[in-house]
């Protein structure tokens, strides 16, 4: 299947009244890969607004505002995503965010 076949699905199960945050989450990826960061920050947060404890959804948001040129909503996405995975116990989706953080609160580095 290829990824325009994948979104065409996943708009047409929103549009059939099965929305929810895994099929916004599968178009986010879907559309980071494609790339799109605009629509896949839109999917993404969709997905975290109708489940706030999806670690996954969080981490992509943060990669798509990075995408977007937008620190301090990747930033964000990225903290309130670890206080997520932290309260799930998933540690290794917090460490990551964590990582991912630092490195956008350090900057782009100079050579």
């Amino acid at each position: 299947m290829t990824r325009d076949t994948l979104i065409a699905n996943l708009e047409a199960l929103i549009a059939a009244g099965k929305d929810g945050s895994a099929v916004r989450f599968g178009l986010g990826k879907a559309c980071l890969e494609r790339p799109d960061p605009a629509a896949a920050r839109s999917h993404l947060e969709r997905a975290v607004a109708l489940d706030p404890s999806y670690s996954a959804a969080w981490k992509l948001l943060g990669k798509a505002c990075t995408e977007e040129g937008d620190s301090a909503a990747a930033a964000d996405a990225y903290r309130r995503g670890i206080a997520a995975a932290t309260g799930k116990g998933d540690r290794q989706a917090a460490k990551e965010m964590e990582v991912f953080l630092r490195r956008l609160e350090r900057g782009p580095r100079s050579r």
